[in-house]
């Protein structure tokens, strides 16, 4: 059966998670700012009457922003979904979807109450017939149109506020490049004016949060189109590699004969259109891309500028930037010094932990290695291989968690740039996820990564937390301790002068262990 045919057999979807439910992409919902569709199980607005959800207002952070985006009130996605909704579903117990109609992710079964755990694994660690699968499902994404989803071809504003909506069609596939496009595209100010630094997925404490989820929504619209529930993103661990190893025609795409830029025509990659990578041409015409096609996939691997990016990520690198024990600190941007998330990132230098923006190192150097679609921000999503470095880089993230253990408060509740405080809605899911439901270990979220899965973790991985628990403490634990020596000393000092004097010079002096059994049972323990 061809792929094609198996995208027209698909006409069973289950709704799935991404930018604008096509139910609520009207102008009805759009001017009473609304999206509570109903679930078809039994027909009620987010499945109200089998008590899965409820229409509700929505509860949006009132934590400030940082300083980075000095604006209010011109961007659709500040206090995001609010510009075009102000209530949507609000689902209980282990339901999730714009209406209710899925489990959380972690959860199956009819009621939601299975758990659930699948793994990711090493691309080269699949059999032929796994990647090949793998290869095959994504080119069914890429011509299979989303039933449940449409993308915003222009601002709310151009859609005079909501009495003319602005949508169209797009495929599965290209739905997630739109978002990720979505999300870190420049703000739109009017006339040729635009505002660069500003990105919501990007440079700041919510992009390992933001792509875990990305990731996740994306692995579960796979999973859906293709009815294979089991199915898991690989993963390419490209820690010392010496060059593009995923770059053939048996995986990703090899390189083209003739032209180095282009994909070998003997993978079904070099036929794929790219969307979403003109945004200078969007930003003169104050226009959000429109998903149109613009020419094929690039990619000219190693051939990149070696004075920002000399080489692959190297295993020390990662090592080192797992040992940051700050997840953020300072501004929490890209300049931010010492901190877990900018080093694997790549705004910070892997061997230091400063800032250093006019290198690229961990994830970023990948991008830029790549030499292509993947080396532009708003369009990078466009290759495939983004998806599997994006999830190595997950599971980089998934062992700094393991390791170094954060509540939740670690992740800033404000002052972080525009949309990624602890609390904000992430741009441009619907349904919505705040960017703290992301920050906790990939197993509560139904998911772990082979290598990851050992019987047990290392004794030494196991005190790495408490080592720099103790270490932070240690002076107060020092000083304690010479206080209260000090304090024994002289309680000791005084019970003895009293005892001396209540008993006299009498011979019956009672001593401290009065039978040898005790001295035998006498446990000594520390309450540290």
């Amino acid at each position: 059966m061809s792929l094609f045919a198996m995208g027209f057999l698909l006409v069973i979807l289950q709704p799935s998670s991404g930018q604008f439910p096509r139910a609520c992409a009207n102008t009805h919902s759009l001017l009473r700012k609304e999206c509570c569709p109903p679930w078809d199980g039994d027909g009620s607005p987010c499945g109200e009457l089998s008590r899965r959800g409820s229409c509700q207002n929505i509860l949006l952070s009132q934590a400030p922003p940082g300083p980075q985006f000095p604006f209010s009130g011109v961007d659709d996605r500040e206090d995001w979904p609010s510009v075009f909704y102000n209530r949507t579903c609000k689902c209980e117990g282990n339901f999730m979807g714009f209406n209710c109609g899925e489990c959380k992710f972690g959860f199956s079964g009819r009621n939601c109450a299975e758990r659930r755990l699948r793994i990711r694994r090493n691309i080269f660690q699949l059999t032929t017939t796994e990647k090949d699968k793998f290869l095959a499902y994504l080119n069914l994404a890429k011509n299979t149109l989303s039933l449940d989803y449409v993308i915003a071809t222009g601002t709310y504003s151009q859609m005079n506020n909501g009495s003319k909506p602005m949508f169209r069609n797009i495929n599965v596939y290209d739905l997630f490049v739109w978002m990720h496009y979505y999300a870190s595209r420049d703000t739109l100010l009017g006339g040729s004016n635009v505002w660069r630094d500003v990105d919501f997925a990007h440079e700041a404490p919510g992009f390992l949060p933001w792509h875990r989820a990305f990731l996740l929504i994306w692995e579960r619209e796979i999973q859906k189109i293709t009815g294979d529930e089991n199915f898991t993103v690989p993963y390419w661990d490209w820690r010392d590699a010496e060059d593009c190893v995923v770059c053939t025609d048996e995986y990703m795409g090899g390189r083209h004969p003739t032209n180095p830029n282009l994909l070998s025509p003997a993978s079904f990659f070099s036929s794929w259109q790219v969307i979403c990578t003109r945004s200078e041409e969007y930003n003169s015409q104050q226009a959000l891309c429109s998903a149109t096609s613009e020419g094929p996939i690039l990619r000219n691997p190693g051939n990149n500028d070696k004075s920002r990016t000399p080489r692959l990520p190297s295993s020390a690198e990662v090592e080192f930037c797992l040992s940051l024990t700050n997840y953020e600190s300072g501004s929490m941007d890209k300049m931010a010094n010492y901190s877990f998330r900018n080093t694997l990132e790549g705004f910070a230098d892997p061997q230091t932990g400063i800032s250093n923006i006019s290198q690229s190192g961990l994830h970023n150097a990948l991008h830029i290695y790549m030499n292509g679609s993947m080396s532009q921000v708003q369009g990078s999503a466009n290759d495939p291989v983004f998806v599997i470095h994006h999830a190595f880089v997950d599971s980089i993230f998934e062992r700094w968690l393991r390791r170094h253990r954060p509540l939740l408060e670690v992740y800033p509740a404000a002052n972080a740039p525009i949309g990624h405080n602890r609390e904000n809605y992430m741009v441009p899911f619907i349904p919505l996820y705040r960017n703290g439901e992301f920050f906790k270990p990939s197993r509560e979220l139904g998911y772990d990564y082979e290598y990851l899965q050992e019987p047990a973790e290392s004794f030494h991985d196991f005190l790495i937390p408490y080592l720099e628990q103790a270490r932070q403490i240690w002076p107060w634990l020092v000083g304690a301790a010479v206080i209260g020596g000090i304090i024994t000393a002289l309680l000791t000092g005084l019970i003895l002068a009293y005892w001396k004097k209540r008993t006299g010079t009498s011979s019956e002096i009672q001593p401290l262990l009065t039978e040898s059994e005790d001295y035998n049972n006498i446990s000594y323990q520390s309450s540290f």
